[in-house]
């Protein structure tokens, strides 16, 4: 049995066959192809496809687009937080005291005493603050009965009645989340001497100044 002429014939059929999808493709291309621009001739020459769809399109009435919130008003949300900020802040100090652009603000690293109403001072490092318009909060990591205990406490919160920095960082922390200091060889500890120390310098100071008024008093009366 001769091989090759049995296989001969399939290889002329793909010839052919791919000849012929060539020849397809160029008929069609032709058939698809732009014509020339006709001179003087503002709006261009559309096949008999296009104009059938051009004139199924004008049976239909085409409204003008629904204005979104996103295109055309305004986000209300900033406005509302800083209602609710100016409401539980009206003065505007803890605003100020975690402010990013303030010089003076509290910076993670530094040692901060939180007053409550229905507890006691809790004296400890800022971890984190976790800035969130009227829900801002800050994280202090502090001591108590020699065991480390972290503690959230909101900024603007009714119950917080005293922020106070008692201690801050010389050098300011290269971090945003001093998260290590879980760690038990970054555990700073307690933070009773700095409270104690912070005390004794204003309670100098208040007896300076109340010792300047009665000074002052005194010259008065005579």
């Amino acid at each position: 049995m001769n091989f090759a002429a049995v296989g001969r014939p399939l290889g002329c059929l793909k010839t052919a066959l791919r000849q012929a999808r060539q020849q397809r493709a160029w008929q069609r291309s032709l058939a698809t192809a732009a014509a020339p621009e006709a001179p003087n001739v503002s709006k261009p020459i559309l096949t008999a496809r296009q104009r059938s769809r051009e004139e199924r399109l004008a049976r239909f009435q085409v409204y003008p687009e629904v204005p979104t919130v996103r295109t055309d008003f305004k986000d209300p949300m900033p406005v509302l937080r800083q209602a609710q900020i100016t409401m539980l802040d009206p003065t505007g100090a803890r605003t100020r005291l975690f402010a990013k652009d303030q010089a003076d603000a509290a910076k993670p690293g530094d040692v901060l005493m939180v007053s409550t109403k229905n507890g006691e001072p809790f004296s400890g490092y800022l971890i984190e603050i976790r800035r969130r318009g009227a829900d801002t909060a800050i994280l202090l990591r502090g001591q108590m009965m020699k065991t480390s205990v972290e503690s959230w406490f909101k900024v603007y919160s009714p119950t917080v009645t005293a922020i106070n920095i008692i201690w801050r960082r010389p050098k300011r922390a290269r971090r945003a989340r001093l998260t290590y200091m879980r760690k038990p060889e970054h555990d700073k500890g307690s933070v009773d001497h700095l409270v104690a120390a912070w005390k004794k310098e204003r309670s100098t100071l208040r007896s300076k100044s109340g010792s300047g008024g009665v000074r002052q008093q005194k010259a008065r009366g005579k």
